[in-house]
């Protein structure tokens, strides 16, 4: 059973004023795991750069426009690297805009904070979280464990040894940034993946590396028990992608339940929702239904949002072979239209729904989204806003009721 504190979080958070492997549309066939966080390669920091100024109106969009159109309802968060704070770059120029949280991309994973054992490098995810703040953002610190992002070292040794490693590294993490973010996502893409099975899947926990090396899953309250200890005020969430699908879904809700009965702390659920542009808003609004409807008080997440063009089967996925063509530099208008009219379904599912106080795309401008390159390089409009940073037909269709999606 959740604490009160839990519960009274929710409250707070949902009576507030201003308060993504990929996954397939609801109803459509589940696609085979893939990485949707794959770090960029990172690049050589420049100097520190100034903050960059605010964008004006684009295309017609004040600033403002999104973030204030939810501020009754959630946050309207983006996801950035702290190589794209520069003064002419559009993706933050629009966070600050546009946007009012903030989720770095990989600059708070730890192959980047600690690739060797025992040396922290925060001077990139310090420069991101700080412009962040200096311009009245909340930062996600996104993640604690996350098996694609771990170094190898953490996995030597005997299970005392790597819980007493990943305690220390989640404890020096969390008090590093304590009073700085005051939401983690402390275990990333932990639930099982073998969908495919039928009955003989095996489910609920993923077999990653951090599964391997521990003999079970108890790395997950181990993560959770540190980040408390670390920050008793700030909020943990359980993140994972593709919780619309709902055999996958039923995974999640046995850990979650698993997370409570030992007295787990746990405040949210993160739902990566890499949709495709055959989704049904109902069934994705399922992912959010579910979880309230078994763990009242518990807080919705949307961390990761972006709707891919391309309906892949699953040799693209697995050996980037019969993959759809290439749809070029102009996306169709009637693609642009079904992006549009997901989006304003789901947005408004969300809207009606006070457990969701947070609502991220994984990236702002459309060649911004991890999609132009996975499973194949292509061009993909995932996002709100164009390569020109330009807002798209689902930006305006998600803040203004009355808009009319065209269609030709």
């Amino acid at each position: 059973m959740l604490t009160f504190t839990a519960r009274d979080r929710l409250k707070l958070l949902g009576g507030g004023a201003s308060l993504l492997l990929a996954g397939c549309g609801g109803g459509s066939t589940a696609l085979p795991p893939v990485v949707t966080e794959t770090p960029p390669t990172p690049t050589p920091a420049p100097a520190p750069a100034p903050e960059p100024a605010p964008a004006g109106d684009t295309g017609g969009l004040a600033a403002g426009s999104l973030r204030d159109s939810f501020q009754t309802d959630f946050k309207i968060g983006s996801a950035l690297s702290s190589f794209q704070l520069t003064d002419d770059n559009l993706s933050a120029g629009l966070t600050l805009s546009q946007f009012n949280s903030v989720t770095p991309l990989f600059q708070l994973k730890a192959d980047v904070l600690a690739p060797r054992e025992g040396e922290f490098d925060f001077a990139e995810a310090d420069r991101l979280v700080d412009w962040a703040l200096a311009n009245g953002m909340e930062v996600r610190g996104h993640a604690l464990v996350w098996h694609e992002a771990t170094p190898a070292y953490f996995f030597q040794g005997s299970r005392a040894e790597i819980r007493a490693r990943l305690e220390t590294y989640i404890r020096t993490v969390v008090e590093h940034f304590r009073g700085r973010i005051a939401i983690w996502d402390v275990v990333n893409e932990a639930v099982s993946v073998d969908l495919f099975s039928g009955d003989q899947g095996v489910g609920p926990d993923r077999r990653t590396e951090w599964f391997e090396a521990v003999g079970n899953a108890d790395y997950i309250d181990w993560a959770f028990l540190a980040a408390r200890d670390a920050d008793p005020n700030a909020l943990l969430f359980f993140s994972d992608y593709e919780t619309e699908n709902a055999r996958k879904r039923v995974w999640l809700l046995e850990i979650l339940q698993r997370l409570q009965d030992r007295n787990i702390p746990i405040d949210g659920v993160g739902h990566q929702f890499h949709l495709q542009l055959n989704g049904q808003a109902p069934l994705i609004l399922d992912a959010i239904d579910d979880v309230d409807d078994q763990f009242m008080g518990l807080i919705n997440h949307v961390t990761e949002l972006d709707v891919n063009f391309y309906q892949n089967p699953g040799s693209c996925w697995v050996s980037q072979t019969n993959c759809e063509p290439d749809i070029g530099p102009v996306a169709p208008v009637e693609m642009l239209a079904a992006q549009a009219q997901l989006l304003r379904d789901v947005f408004d599912g969300l809207r009606q729904r006070p457990s969701v106080t947070s609502v991220t795309t994984w990236g702002v401008i459309d060649s911004d989204n991890w999609l132009n390159t996975n499973p194949i390089e292509r061009f993909n409009y995932p996002l709100l806003f164009d390569r020109e940073g330009e807002p798209k037909p689902a930006l305006w269709a998600i803040i203004d009721p009355d808009y009319v999606i065209p269609t030709q």
